[in-house]
């Protein structure tokens, strides 16, 4: 890893109707969350813009609207930020998603990035007419990608043949605009996300842990030249002592207000993802450092894995992920804008400060 590379902070963006002491499962269930808010949600990627944030995340699922349209209608109203559009595999052929993600590239003057998800839910999974285990489906990933970057590196007319794929004379007249492709952001834990990540991403997303663990499992991604980033999220406040107290009140609201454990639980139960199961493993010590708090996951899901403390406490949190390799975050917070711009007014020019420091260090040593 290049320890020049600026650290790089994406959000989640909000969804209609959602609460925060309810859990993912919760606000899945909800009928306002599968309708676009246009005229809110483009508000809150112009707040991010402002506060220096770098992308925002468009989740996939079957209780939102469809991520790629979604980011259509919202990423006209914004001029700088980039989307990271989550999309699964899989679920149309590659020659009609390339063209789908160059039109939206032009639309959007190339702030276009995916996260590419293979499914962490079986049952989601089959509603959508996929029945693949696993680890095939992200053998599957990787020839969707295979063939996706062909035509990205202008390998015309594409011809494919493969378990998964078959095709012959591909060619497609709208280009990516904004570069030569997007970046394809590979979510997930396990050894075959890892590897998909190495052979046709440009960074492997993982769920949070602590850095040390992370660190030796960053190291063939690094060296392959790809990128790694995590999701995680944050609980900021100007004090340690009132961080602590927002994040013991958001857990005991999610406790009080609905059944949110074991709504979640059953997820895990059923969810064949591997960073979901561990992260929910790793909920049985409350804290991984002196900064990184489990307290949230078992009620707000495995990316609750949380950064807690003042300012200069998450910064120093953040520059310790990033002397693990990592360069990139997704995060999320409670309430979403607040978060937001507490993170990018306090505690964003505070890794700015540290990352300066340590190139002038670097630079005079």
């Amino acid at each position: 890893m290049n320890d020049e590379t600026p650290l790089r902070f994406h959000w989640r963006m909000t969804q209609r109707g959602e609460r925060a002491d309810a859990s993912r499962a919760y606000n899945a269930s909800r009928a306002e969350t599968g309708l676009p808010e246009i005229e809110q949600q483009a508000a809150f990627c112009r707040a991010a813009e402002e506060v220096g944030i770098d992308g925002m995340l468009v989740n996939f699922g079957w209780h939102e609207p469809d991520a790629l349209i979604l980011t259509a209608g919202v990423g006209v109203h914004t001029t700088r930020i980039n989307y990271i559009i989550a999309y699964r595999s899989g679920l149309i052929c590659p020659t009609t998603f390339v063209q789908q993600v160059n039109t939206l590239s032009a639309l959007l003057n190339g702030r276009v990035a995916i996260n590419v998800v293979a499914g962490h839910s079986p049952e989601e999974q089959r509603s959508y007419g996929d029945y693949l285990a696993h680890d095939e489906r992200y053998d599957r990933t990787e020839e969707f990608l295979d063939v996706c970057n062909r035509y990205w590196r202008g390998e015309v007319p594409v011809a494919f043949e493969g378990r998964y794929y078959r095709l012959e004379g591909g060619r497609l007249n709208t280009p990516y605009v904004g570069g030569t492709s997007p970046e394809l952001y590979i979510a997930g834990n396990s050894d075959a996300a890892r590897r998909v990540a190495i052979t046709q991403g440009t960074c492997w997303m993982m769920m949070a842990d602590a850095p040390e663990k992370i660190g030796p499992k960053a190291e063939a991604v690094l060296r392959a030249g790809r990128t790694v980033g995590v999701r995680l999220s944050i609980v900021g406040r100007p004090t340690r002592s009132e961080s602590l107290a927002a994040a013991r009140e958001l857990a005991g609201r999610a406790g009080d207000a609905i059944d949110n454990s074991k709504v979640e639980q059953s997820f895990v139960q059923r969810t064949d993802a591997v960073g979901m199961r561990a992260t929910y493993a790793l909920a049985d010590k409350e804290w991984l450092t002196p900064y990184l708090w489990t307290g949230l996951v078992r009620t707000h899901g495995a990316p609750a894995i949380a950064l807690v403390g003042s300012p200069d406490e998450i910064a120093d949190g953040l520059m310790e992920f990033k002397a693990a390799g990592v360069t990139q975050f997704i995060i999320s917070g409670w309430p979403k804008l607040d978060e937001m711009l507490f993170f990018g007014r306090e505690i964003l020019p505070r890794v700015r400060e540290r990352e300066a420091e340590a190139a002038y260090a670097a630079a005079t040593t």
